[in-house]
């Protein structure tokens, strides 16, 4: 029989981050599920004893309340396993037309609040007996292609893989850390209906730009992505000895890790000779 893993989910409230939860739980795993408003996990509480299911306050732009979550992680079950890294909102609009507060506030979240939660979750498996444990980071397809409308929500994003990308190489190899970016095409969560979108910029009038299309059409694109079943694909990652380091999942995210490396190829290999002589 297996031992439970320990997880520890950020973002627990809704989406990825509960479906993960209870996905987790009901394979006999512990979970720490941090989450800004805990009591919206009431109900999942009474479901689950305190010896399987930890229910803690975290904002992720917190570093004290990073550090505390992952302290009261260990004393309740004595190490932390898996670390879904799942947090995130967005806010939707051209890029000329994204108040500075809120781009910054996307940022806080989505990549220095992700990175700040990934750096103490890698102390945290060093200290574990045996030594180890998986990092989840959830990106998007948004990460792997920037989108109209989607200007700061894609770089945070990119960031938070070109940041994984990083530490992936810096970590030893003997810590048995391994990283894995997940990145979600259209899946029923409550992402988009929950973000913020922003008011036409009065410079872009044509109907015909992207996001002016999307705009009209937004709400009646169907999300056909079953997240229960993409998570059960999580789960699967999890028990790989050798988990994939970058994971498109849904049919339109592996169109765009398809075009992105099309695209990669294509402008190295047009342009690979005029490197030629720019040596010393």
């Amino acid at each position: 029989m297996s031992i439970p893993k320990v997880w520890f989910v950020t973002g627990a409230s809704s989406g990825f981050g509960l479906i993960m939860t209870e996905a987790a739980l009901a394979q006999g795993d512990k979970v720490v599920a941090t989450l800004r408003k805990p009591e919206a996990l009431q109900s999942l509480q009474t479901k689950y004893p305190a010896d399987k299911l930890l229910v803690t306050k975290l904002d992720v732009t917190n570093v004290d309340e990073i550090e505390s979550a992952f302290v009261k992680a260990r004393e309740a079950f004595g190490r932390i396993d898996v670390v879904f890294n799942n947090a995130g909102w967005g806010a939707f609009g051209e890029i000329e037309g994204t108040p500075d507060e809120q781009a910054h506030a996307m940022f806080e979240t989505l990549f220095f609040g992700a990175a700040n939660v990934s750096k103490i979750a890698l102390k945290y498996f060093r200290e574990n007996t045996p030594i180890g444990g998986r990092l989840l980071q959830i990106s998007s397809q948004f990460g792997i292609i920037g989108f109209p409308g989607a200007g700061y929500y894609s770089a945070a994003k990119g960031a938070l893989e070109a940041f994984s990308e990083s530490l992936s190489q810096e970590i030893d190899p003997a810590w048995n850390i391994k990283i894995t970016i997940i990145e979600p095409g259209a899946f029923r969560t409550k992402a988009f209906s929950n973000a913020v979108y922003l008011p036409p910029h009065p410079a872009y009038t044509s109907e015909n730009l992207p996001f002016n299309l999307y705009r009209k059409v937004g709400s009646t694109i169907p999300a056909d992505g079953d997240s229960e079943k993409a998570v059960q694909q999580f789960l699967k990652i999890v028990a790989l000895e050798n988990p994939p380091f970058r994971f498109p999942i849904h049919r339109n995210a592996i169109a765009d890790a398809r075009t992105k490396a099309k695209n990669l190829l294509e402008a190295a290999d047009t342009y690979e000779s005029w490197s030629e002589d720019i040596y010393h």
